[in-house]
């Protein structure tokens, strides 16, 4: 069984014994699991889209309680950046359609990017995105399982590899 969440959720049901295995990004609090990766952020816009003078910058960004939404928004008001949300989408794939279709800015991770999307934080002079760390955490610990769990780790570190 494969489900996909936020990492906290995902967390949650890994403590209550749920789920024996959850690939989540470092959540507050937390230092247990097994690196996989640190996945790099950017803000990326789509090619022919134009920031207008003076206007706040259009986020599009994933519902709450996204930790990504949470560091940009922090990220965008410690560098003293107007911004306004734009659209607010319940999953990756929605956010990646509102950058494409114009509607404004998203912080994604590199491996998320839709086709043809471009890094505007440099233009813009958005704040740098730090690293996220993604983790393994997992009660599995030999046989079949743990070999197909090492197998889909190293799936998951080529994947974010740069």
């Amino acid at each position: 069984e494969i489900r996909i969440g936020s990492s906290a959720d995902l967390l949650q049901s890994f403590d209550r014994r749920e789920l024996d295995t959850v690939i989540v990004r470092l959540h507050a609090g937390r230092n247990d699991g097994e690196l996989l990766a640190e996945e790099r952020f950017g803000w990326f816009a789509a090619p022919g889209w134009q920031h207008r003078a003076g206007e706040p910058i259009p986020i599009a960004t994933m519902a709450e309680p996204c930790g990504v939404r949470a560091i940009a928004a922090q990220r965008l008001d410690a560098a003293g950046v107007p911004w306004t949300e734009i659209f607010v989408g319940g999953g990756v794939a929605a956010v990646a359609a509102a950058v494409m279709a114009g509607l404004g800015v998203a912080a994604l991770a590199s491996r998320m990017l839709p086709f043809g999307a471009i890094d505007v934080g440099p233009r813009l002079g958005l704040p740098e995105l730090p690293r996220l760390p993604i983790l393994l955490h997992t009660r599995v610990k030999d046989g079949p399982s743990r070999d197909a769990l090492a197998a889909l780790s190293a799936a998951f570190r080529s994947a974010i590899r740069e």
